[in-house]
């Protein structure tokens, strides 16, 4: 990468560099010098840009865009946020518009649409050029989050018969409109997938040689209903840049590629992290959400957390006796709901993340929920130990501090049944074990955590 004539001096790292343009960037358009701006521009990757036409104030972010060769401009505006595209959308003339959008990619102009106003839509769909908007209407019409909603069309496929020559005379011809070059497809005559041949092996071949016998014939694909989850853990096992989408006939009707992928994930990893901390994930960022919204998405959890916190407390009034007796026990319950609570957290998150990526290589629920119950009880005996000590140095009752460490041994089992055990039971519920787990467990710990608790200190200090 070419530094601009204002960066050429300086050794700065590239995220240094995005935040060296970006401050330049609003400096130089807060003072009117576009010409500066836009040799700024030029010589930066389209994804940095995009960066730094983020980090303006909106009303700059179309000035900004506006200053760059609509080739680049295509790029960039992929790169964007899609809160910033809609933004562009309505500042734009409409001819704008249609440039850029025209000559998008149709994976990504299907998931600006997914983030328009239908009746923006429509209008865009209408002015497009016959090809394109045959492509996109392709697209939109899969359910989302599936391969057939995040494929491209643009892909390069080669006929059985042909040769050699002819496959690259027809890639050289096609390579600038479609997505990647470096697999290529073979289909039957009712584009049929019948084999795929790496770009590598097909210029190492014999130009006269037919491509029929070159080509791989086991050929890993998905369809087109496939969850998008599933098309990304598929990529990511067999190292592919590429994977081909087929209908129910087998015919081959695009591609996802690995940078789409990696959307995917980054989507995936941001809806588990909402959901473990009990929180409604959306299509929208939370810095760019109303906090009524975002008290709204999260206070249904905490509102079962509280009901569950409501039942601790019955147990603890139910036991006041004994409270009232040795008042000292009453100083060791968030010692004991807290740890129970993590324990089990640790397990829950273990199940929950093999659900995720498909690595539950034992098979078998009952293995995994025995696995963790004798590693939350090795757990609970290391901690009880350490407990007791620690108890009995605060509070010099030998009794009491045995209590707390019994006690503590059979909540951590306790937990790490729960946390390995719910996740499979709301699974099986077809319920989201990400959300649902957390609630439950704390549940299990906080409510029968306490009685145990109080049932061993009854035991012991025979009251």
């Amino acid at each position: 990468m070419v530094n601009s004539p204002d960066l050429q001096t300086q050794t700065v790292s590239r995220k240094e560099l995005r935040q060296l343009v970006r401050s330049q960037l609003h400096l130089m358009l807060d003072q009117g010098n576009l010409q500066g701006a836009k040799a700024l521009l030029v010589p930066v990757q389209p994804a940095d840009t995009a960066e730094a036409i983020e980090g303006l104030p909106e009303a700059m972010q179309a000035i900004a865009f506006r200053l760059l060769p609509k080739d680049v401009a295509i790029e960039v505006y992929e790169h964007l946020d899609s809160s910033v595209q809609q933004t562009l959308i309505e500042d734009f003339r409409r001819q704008d518009v249609l440039d850029v959008v025209d000559q998008m990619s149709p994976d990504d102009r299907a998931r600006l649409f997914d983030e328009l106003p239908a009746k923006v839509v429509s209008r865009l769909l209408a002015q497009l050029s016959p090809i394109e908007r045959q492509s996109t209407a392709l697209l939109l019409g899969y359910e989302a989050g599936t391969a057939g909603r995040i494929m491209t069309p643009e892909y390069i496929s080669l006929k059985e018969s042909s040769t050699v020559f002819q496959a690259m005379e027809r890639i050289r011809g096609l390579a600038r409109f479609t997505e990647t070059v470096y697999y290529l497809y073979v289909v039957d005559a009712a584009r049929h997938l019948i084999g795929i041949i790496s770009l590598r092996d097909l210029v190492t071949a014999e130009p006269d040689q037919p491509v029929g016998e070159i080509i791989g014939r086991d050929v890993v694909f998905v369809h087109t209903d496939a969850d998008q989850e599933e098309v990304a853990r598929t990529i990511q096992r067999y190292d592919f840049l590429a994977l081909p989408v087929v209908d129910r006939e087998q015919r081959l009707v695009g591609i996802v590629t690995v940078d789409d992928v990696l959307d995917i994930l980054e989507q995936e990893t941001t809806e588990d992290i909402y959901t473990m901390g009990g929180v409604q994930s959306g299509a929208d960022d939370y810095f760019q959400t109303n906090l009524l919204t975002v008290a709204r998405r999260r206070v249904v959890w905490l509102l079962v957390l509280l009901l569950t916190n409501t039942g601790t407390s019955a147990v603890i009034h139910a036991q006041e006796d004994i409270l009232q007796q040795v008042v000292v026990l009453s100083s060791f319950i968030p010692l004991l709901i807290g740890t129970g609570g993590n324990v089990g957290a640790q397990s829950s998150t273990v199940v929950i993340r093999s659900f995720v990526v498909d690595k539950n290589t034992a098979g078998s629920a009952a293995w995994v929920i025995q696995r963790e119950a004798k590693a939350g009880l090795l757990l609970g005996v290391m901690l009880g130990c350490i407990v007791v000590g620690w108890a009995y140095i605060l509070q010099g009752n030998f009794a009491v501090s045995l209590a707390v460490g019994l006690s503590l041994i059979a909540i951590s089992f306790l937990a790490s049944v729960a946390g390995s055990s719910l996740p499979y039971l709301f699974r099986a519920l077809r319920l989201d074990p990400a959300l649902m787990s957390a609630p439950f467990i704390t549940t299990a710990v906080d409510v029968l955590g306490v009685f145990i608790y109080f049932v061993i200190a009854r035991a012991i200090l025979r009251i």
